[in-house]
């Protein structure tokens, strides 16, 4: 495929040696390097004889990690130039080994550094990274799913997280519920969140919500988020938030956990189905267990909220499938996954009229409108 250059090799070019992008106009703009010719891989065939008349002129091509402009040189090989090769590695390689480059997502050394596993991968790179510093994603619940959620978003570098949990910590907590720890028995769990999350990574802006979620607060607590997870362990939030994603058009990634089993999905309001679609109505009361009674091994909601957290990224950064009309279940005792498709209810009383969501209830801890 040619010769390949490391960025430290590059610098050192003569004079007169002329740099290509090969990438597309989106994703210059989310950095390049500085005083540069772009040609995308789709017009080489077309513009690079017309634009580069001479085949004796060094040209050195890149792109985001390497893979396209190694291409690039070897067809422009093929065309006849003599002095053809790629930076290997690409722009991501080039910024992390802290060469200059033009950064109109504006994100310094310090994060350059600190998120370059993240910059190294094609589908998210320095534009993607800069898209999660801008996200606003909200938590609802910092126990044992929220715990490993929360964490994973925000050493992610997810701008804003929003934990919202009127519960305080106790002890029998942290046996699954990683945020929190001893020194924070008796606190909330919003405020021993933050400060674990404060404490991993400065970058992230976390706004409390000390309170339980209720009819009453719901939209005013949610509005203005990208992404909800549901990291709840009862029905009636679970409900509840189901019910304001609709009315703010928010997608909502659900996850939930009993005994030895969880699941998680995504519901993205009038893409897919809603909660209601799968589930019209909470439990009978003497069928909705919860954690608390049913019991849960403690090493579960690490499994299930990690996965939730990679749906919430994957939403903020628009990339990938997402488990839209999709119910991802795990059983730990198996070590098995398996997968349901579900499907949107056009007579669903919830969704089933964009126009007019359901409207907002309060259920009671026996799953009965208050």
């Amino acid at each position: 495929m040619g010769v390949r250059l490391t960025p430290p090799e590059l610098t050192g070019l003569p004079e007169g040696a002329l740099l290509i992008d090969v990438r597309e106009a989106a994703e210059r703009r989310a950095g390049h390097i500085e005083d540069h010719a772009n040609i995308t891989m789709g017009n080489l065939m077309s513009s690079l004889p017309d634009q580069l008349p001479d085949r004796d002129l060094e040209i050195v091509f890149y792109c985001a990690t390497g893979a396209r402009s190694a291409i690039a040189a070897a067809f422009a090989t093929n065309l006849g130039y003599t002095r053809t090769s790629s930076l290997e590695g690409g722009i991501e390689a080039w910024v992390i080994g802290g060469q200059p480059w033009v950064n109109p997502s504006e994100l310094s050394d310090d994060q350059v550094q600190r998120y370059q596993r993240h910059i190294s991968l094609p589908d998210v790179g320095v534009g993607g990274q800069a898209r999660l510093l801008g996200s606003r994603i909200a938590v609802v619940g910092a126990g044992g799913l929220g715990s490993p959620v929360a964490l994973y978003l925000a050493a992610a570098g997810v701008g804003t997280i929003g934990i919202i949990d009127g519960d305080t910590v106790d002890s029998s907590n942290l046996q699954r519920q990683i945020i929190h720890d001893i020194a924070h028995v008796g606190t909330s769990k919003t405020e021993s969140a933050r400060e674990r999350i404060t404490g991993l990574n400065p970058d992230v802006k976390v706004e409390v919500h000390d309170e339980r979620l209720d009819a009453s607060n719901a939209q005013r607590i949610l509005a203005g988020y990208d992404v909800i997870v549901d990291a709840t362990d009862n029905f009636p939030t679970r409900y509840l938030v189901n019910d304001v994603s609709l009315h703010l058009r928010i997608p909502v990634v659900h996850g939930s956990i009993y005994r030895f089993e969880g699941q998680v999905s995504v519901f993205d309001p009038y893409r897919g189905p809603c909660y209601r679609c799968v589930f019209p109505l909470p439990p009978p009361p003497d069928i909705a267990a919860t954690c608390d009674t049913g019991g849960v091994l403690g090493v579960l909601p690490g499994v299930v909220g990690t996965l939730q957290a990679t749906e919430a990224l994957k939403l903020a950064l628009g990339i990938g499938e997402p488990l839209v009309g999709r119910l991802m279940l795990y059983d730990a005792l198996a070590q098995r996954t398996s997968e349901l498709r579900i499907n949107r209810d056009p007579e669903c009383a919830a969704c089933g009229d964009e126009g007019r969501p359901t409207a907002l209830v309060d259920y009671d801890d026996n799953c009965r409108p208050a």
